[in-house]
């Protein structure tokens, strides 16, 4: 797979604005906007999108070339589309509920996939242009509960370290006791 570079995003983020539709980053680069700068490679731009805009930005992306990529985690609120660059989109769609907060997936889901609306409030740089992102204690939160990895620890143990947010517990294996990251 190819990396999804800074100018990707850039250019992902032009055609987003071209036709209208607003999203928020997601993932890695998410972590890198709120830090202000690349930490790592990424393999792919993730994006937290309202159902509203979906159909939008995605008919975009396929004018130009992306398709669904065969993936057995796709769902109608999560998918990848990708490109014959290597460069892929991995779609998180969300919904606003009445309170407020968002629902990722289906009306009525799992109270683990409702997105608090405070969530959405994070704001950071892709190359020095302002993108919406994720709060980092957010994105610290959506970084735990599965099996982490080396990659997860290098973006929350930065996170953590940059906006004073302690270490979740999921990280214990990672932290090194001679010089851990110190939260509140």
């Amino acid at each position: 797979m190819r990396e999804m570079t800074q100018s990707d995003v850039l250019e992902l983020l032009d055609l987003a604005t071209e036709v209208g539709v607003e999203i928020w980053v997601d993932g890695g680069w998410a972590v890198d906007a709120a830090l202000g700068e690349q930490t790592r490679s990424h393999e792919d731009l993730d994006i937290l999108i309202e159902r509203k805009h979906e159909a939008a930005f995605a008919d975009a992306l396929r004018a130009r070339g992306f398709c669904l990529q065969d993936r057995p985690d796709t769902r109608a609120w999560n998918y990848v589309l990708g490109d014959d660059r290597g460069r892929e989109v991995d779609f998180h769609v969300i919904s606003r509920r009445t309170d407020g907060d968002w629902e990722y997936g289906p009306d009525g889901g799992p109270p683990q996939d409702v997105v608090p609306a405070h969530a959405l409030t994070g704001h950071g740089l892709i190359a020095g242009r302002a993108v919406r992102c994720l709060a980092p204690e957010e994105q610290v939160r959506y970084h735990c509960g599965y099996d982490v990895d080396d990659n997860d620890w290098a973006d929350v143990r930065a996170l953590c370290l940059r906006f004073g947010i302690p270490v979740p517990p999921d990280y214990a294996k990672f932290v090194d006791a001679a010089s851990p990251p110190t939260g509140r």
